[in-house]
């Protein structure tokens, strides 16, 4: 068999099959294979004539198939499965082969795996995938870590399978270890907050402006022609058109409130947690869905627990929602930028923000207008504190704060929940303040737990207890 093949894809569900296809069609030889073989005929036979496509049945097949070093794409389930996958590879590869795991795998896997392998002589890429089944048939964002050499490797398709935007096609190389995964898996709390945003902005609209379907349809149309131009906002216009053609009912209305979720969101959640950030916008999404999911409880609870009495507010205040959507998510982005820069901080990847916001402005889920700005932010200041700083950004939430304000409040008069705009909010507002009442807090911990305490009068550092009466 003529080694040939510069990479092959391992696991073909959609993704796999997908991203295998995307190579093949940019003129790249790729080798895919599956566990079970009817996945890979099944990969060939959507190829397109002439593709350099080769379908192997066993490890060794694939192994003989590829130019070396030996480069093998995992498109496998995170956990366990990884290395399931690595360990029936590794007896056919040799060292120096490279291995990378596109999965959203958990950062500290991601650390322990490139260990071990580089333990056995092996190279380890983690490398986060955003976009989807279109992304990656038709061009994803890519986030991979890892060491520079085997992504300067590894450029060449890279280059050419990511989504393309003006100033270039949507991956570089994020940093070293972990870093690729780190950053998708915050990638994906964003995505969370974005997501419980729109949520809130279409729970306001229905239940206390009282727009139809059509109405907020246009509206979210009417937004993705201006500065809240994303992706998420396009496919929110599109479903709340759609109808269910077997109850001829709007198709939101007849899907269940309950919403899955994998787990990215709760990491990102822990590792803040773990690096001391606050990411209240990305912690109330993971609370909004682990909220939803409890249905049958919150049936019950509807019939005995009684919110105010509905009244209708003016629809006018539309404008207002937008406003207040948009200061939200400024917020949320700022919480994810600084959890990345704090990670950064410890771990020594160098991260490079304005090229993280510029990959995520195609192919992915988040892709946005808004990312413009952001690298632009970074552009300027690349060591930016807090993206709330940017006099643009930050000056967006100061001029508006007044709507914001308004529509947190208005929900809040209505019964209707917003828990990440209005932690979003609370964020804004904790940020903005030179003092805050956790002074009262450290001298609660200094009564009960003689934690001690700083004082105002002395140098930051020196702690002092104090003999309460």
């Amino acid at each position: 068999m003529q080694a040939n093949s510069k990479i092959c894809v391992v696991g073909l569900a959609v993704m796999g099959q997908n991203l295998a296809l995307n190579i093949a069609r940019n003129g790249i030889p790729v080798t895919v294979w599956n566990r079970s073989h009817d996945k890979t005929e099944a990969t060939l036979a959507r190829a397109g004539k002439g593709w350099p496509m080769f379908g192997a049945r066993t490890p060794q097949e694939v192994a003989a198939s590829l130019e070396r070093p030996r480069r093998l794409l995992l498109l496998v389930k995170a956990g366990k499965p990884v290395d399931d996958t690595i360990a029936q590879f590794l007896p056919v590869l040799e060292p120096g082969d490279l291995i990378i795991d596109t999965g959203n795998s958990h950062p500290d896997d991601t650390e322990r795996r490139a260990r071990e392998l580089q333990a056995k002589g092996f190279r380890f890429v983690g490398m986060g995938v955003s976009g989807g089944e279109e992304g990656a048939l038709n061009g994803p964002s890519l986030m991979p870590g890892g060491e520079r050499s085997a992504y300067d490797e590894l450029a060449p398709i890279l280059t050419r399978i990511a989504a393309q935007v003006e100033d270039g096609p949507c991956v570089t190389h994020v940093g070293t270890g972990a870093a690729g995964h780190f950053t998708k898996m915050v990638h994906n709390g964003i995505e969370y907050g974005d997501m419980q945003l729109i949520a809130e902005c279409f729970d306001l609209m229905q239940n206390v402006l009282g727009m139809s379907y059509p109405q907020m349809a246009d509206t979210f149309a009417n937004w993705n022609k201006g500065f809240l131009e994303s992706f998420l906002i396009e496919i929110t216009a599109r479903i709340l058109r759609a109808t269910d053609p077997a109850t001829r009912q709007p198709m939101v209305d007849v899907i269940v409130d309950r919403a899955g979720q994998k787990g990215t969101g709760k990491w990102t959640s822990e590792m803040a947690l773990r690096y001391g950030v606050a990411v209240p916008t990305m912690a109330a999404a993971v609370d909004a869905r682990c909220l939803s999911s409890q249905k049958e409880q919150r049936v019950a609870a509807s019939k005995v627990l009684h919110g105010p009495r509905a009244t209708k507010a003016p629809a006018e205040l539309v404008d207002a929602v937008r406003d207040a959507l948009y200061c939200s998510k400024i917020c949320s982005y700022a919480q994810g930028l600084d959890l990345l820069a704090t990670a950064d901080a410890e771990k020594g990847w160098g991260l490079d923000f304005g090229e993280i916001a510029r990959i995520w402005k195609g192919g992915c889920i988040i892709r946005a207008r808004f990312l413009g700005r952001i690298q632009a932010a970074f552009g300027k200041r690349k060591r930016l504190a807090n993206l709330l700083l940017d006099p643009e950004l930050g000056g967006f939430l100061q001029e508006h704060q007044g709507a914001w304000r308004k529509v947190v409040a208005l929900a809040a008069e209505h019964g209707v929940p917003t828990l990440a705009m209005g932690a979003s909010l609370s964020y804004f507002d904790s940020y903005r303040r030179a003092k805050l009442p956790q002074n009262l807090t450290q001298a609660q911990r200094d009564l009960f737990g003689a934690h001690t305490f700083e004082r105002t009068d002395k140098p930051a550092g020196e702690f002092f207890h104090h003999e309460w009466p």
